[in-house]
């Protein structure tokens, strides 16, 4: 293995992502840190990163954006518990955090009237058998099973119900049909790179509706209470968070944005994405012992990128060992630093998931693939000695 032919950086993970290129802690010099993020200073700070958001994402303008505590995983929450009950509930649910949704609704809100549409690692449900009449939760990408829905034209423009949609792998670096959507989550530390613990929560008018004129029957906790005198509490989307806030995240989230609009905005980030996959999808071809996860090429993920080895040799393995396989593999190459954090989520079928957003260098993937070679074969010959390497 040439030695020096390493990626720039080993950065692959799915959640946090890798920074932006060029990043250093100098950025965050001018955090408003010691100070109230209810100063004015703070506070204006808190609306640009708003602000931004809506423009690098072109979130219609009567759509609100807040700022939410607990990540992506909060801002799926409170708008779970916030909006739904008034009618039927249908739930797509295809991967790790589509189940933790539809745990939710079926188990801790207890909705009786509840459908789930569901289908393994790797592929999608049948979205025509969603009744539109009912709200509608579902991830628009799924990060643990490197499967994206396609399109929205699923959705209808004239639908009855709410559609909620957790988008945080999918903002940033797939296009987003704002008008289809009602409630619509993400976080900072996907496809950005930002830092953990908050998330964004956008609203659009029928989902403000929704909360000024339903009453949850259960109790809601502070964190996620999104109603203020039995109305929306609009301040919250206008920069006055529930709960304290990092000012160095804040930061970090700003230049990220700036970032973004600097490099061609969103469409620049798309492109940059799209880039990504397009190499990893050539490796693919080329590579005989290797297949993504996602048959359809129509729906397969161009962020969280999902892969499986297909050799007989390690098909015929058992689950452990392959599980045992992979984490070896990727040990081996967390030790030469050459990629972190790309062993396939702990739920989803063994393999790869290799992050394919904006933020990661098209030449610091290409310098991955003959590593992940090599370490396949390194692993292969230890744990089966005398067997031939991959080539």
């Amino acid at each position: 293995m040439d030695q020096r032919l390493r990626p720039g950086s080993g950065h692959f993970s799915s959640g946090p992502c890798a920074k932006r290129p060029g990043w250093n802690s100098h950025v965050l010099e001018n955090a408003t840190v010691g100070r109230s993020h209810r100063s004015p200073v703070a506070k204006a700070k808190l609306k640009r990163a708003i602000q931004q958001t809506r423009d690098v994402l072109g979130i219609p303008e009567n759509y609100l954006i807040g700022i939410v505590p607990g990540s992506d995983t909060g801002a799926m929450e409170i708008a779970l518990w916030n909006l739904l009950g008034p009618s039927g509930v249908d739930v797509l649910c295809w991967e790790s955090f589509s189940k933790d949704w539809m745990d939710d609704v079926v188990n801790h809100l207890a909705l009786a009237d509840t459908r789930v549409h569901s289908a393994d690692y790797g592929q999608l449900p049948d979205l025509a058998k969603v009744n539109q009449d009912n709200d509608v939760v579902f991830v628009w990408n799924g990060t643990t099973s490197g499967v994206r829905l396609p399109d929205g034209e699923w959705i209808a423009e004239d639908r009855k119900g709410l559609t909620l949609c957790d988008a945080t792998s999918a903002v940033f670096a797939m296009p987003i049909p704002w008008s289809r959507l009602d409630a619509v989550t993400f976080s900072w530390q996907k496809a950005l790179g930002g830092e953990a613990g908050f998330g964004m929560l956008v609203l659009s008018p029928r989902a403000v509706d929704r909360i000024n004129s339903f009453h949850p029957p259960w109790p809601i906790p502070k964190l996620f209470r999104l109603r203020k005198n039995d109305t929306l509490n609009e301040a919250i989307f206008n920069g006055d968070t529930i709960n304290t806030v990092s000012m160095l995240c804040v930061e970090d989230y700003l230049d990220a944005l700036y970032w973004a609009s600097e490099n061609g905005g969103l469409d620049g980030l798309i492109q940059r994405s799209l880039e990504n996959f397009r190499l990893i999808s050539e490796w693919v071809d080329r590579t005989d012992w290797i297949d993504f996860l996602a048959s359809d090429p129509l729906i397969r993920s161009n962020t969280s990128v999902c892969l499986q080895l297909t050799a007989d040799w390690f098909t015929d393995l058992d689950s452990a060992q392959q599980r045992e396989f992979m984490q070896s593999l990727t040990a081996l190459l967390e030790q030469e630093q050459v990629a972190f954090d790309i062993n396939a989520y702990r739920a989803a079928p063994p393999g790869l998931r290799i992050w394919a957003g904006a933020t990661v260098e098209s030449r610091d993937l290409e310098a991955l693939f003959p590593w992940i070679e090599w370490a396949c074969g390194q692993v292969r010959n230890k744990l089966s000695p005398g067997l031939t390497a991959l080539r």
